[in-house]
């Protein structure tokens, strides 16, 4: 399959490393312009220098209200939205207190429904566009050591599939993507104190996966390339029959056959 992206926008939130940064580089390779965002423009340079050519980037904290404005007022018209943005926090839920919950709600929900909220009519008008949510396998398989986490996944599937039906007929689709374990910089930090000389931030992972996500069918986390590869597809114009699904790249950790 050729996807050619050649002439749209792509507007990928939280791109400045891991996933993000994957499908930024996937769409761009792709031919599409891509709009990467993230917390500081010091690391939106980077990740612009890094990508090359038709990459551009603003510096906005989507986890507030004013950070989502400024970028819409940046970025009037992207073609394809990627809300990745996300964040997660090992907390015991008896110790987890109500900023937690709140921070991983305004970041993880909020953000992308703020842009949804303004994006999808303007891609009902040029009757195209993509926007796709990064939920996650824990929004099925709420993990115990993070429930506020997997809760604000599940929000997100939930969220991707009523704009779905609120965008039918309009030829734009929503849809969410959800990676299971990842080999990410945040993956690696969550993990740092296992790591050692002689346990690769590798092999830790892969033992994490065994122990804590033993339903794996691959024995091993994804790469962020798997993880791209999926929402490039549903980003394109191949996938106009995709919309209002779950699309799952967690190795089969979620033990469901649909």
């Amino acid at each position: 399959m050729n996807v050619d992206l050649t002439g749209k926008i792509a507007l990928v939130t939280g791109s400045t490393e891991g996933i993000g940064f994957a499908i930024a580089r996937a769409l761009h390779n792709a031919g599409a312009d891509v709009v990467v965002n993230g917390r500081t423009r010091q690391k939106v340079d980077a990740a612009i220098a890094r990508l090359g050519g038709r990459a551009r980037g603003h510096a906005f904290d989507l986890a507030t209200a004013d950070g989502c404005h400024g970028l819409i007022e940046a970025e009037v018209e992207p073609d394809i939205v990627v809300s990745n943005l996300g964040i997660f926090q090992p907390q015991d839920f008896f110790d987890t207190d109500d900023e937690i919950w709140d921070r991983h709600w305004q970041t993880n929900v909020m953000a992308g429904m703020r842009l949804a909220r303004a994006y999808l009519p303007r891609m009902a008008e040029k009757a195209w566009g993509r926007f796709v949510f990064l939920g996650s396998e824990s929004a099925f398989n709420v993990p115990v050591e993070m429930i506020h986490y997997g809760i604000s996944k599940t929000a997100d599937v939930a969220l991707a599939r009523g704009l779905a039906k609120r965008m039918a007929g309009t030829g734009v689709t929503v849809n969410s993507v959800l990676p299971g374990p990842t080999f990410t910089e945040g993956a690696g930090e969550m993990l740092k104190d296992q790591i050692t000389a002689d346990r690769s931030f590798e092999q830790v992972s892969i033992d994490f996966v065994k122990t804590h996500r033993p339903t794996s069918i691959i024995q091993r986390p994804a790469t962020v390339e798997e993880v791209a590869n999926m929402v490039v597809y549903v980003a394109s114009k191949q996938a106009s029959a995709t919309t209002g699904a779950a699309l799952r790249v967690d190795g089969g950790v979620v033990d469901f056959i649909v």
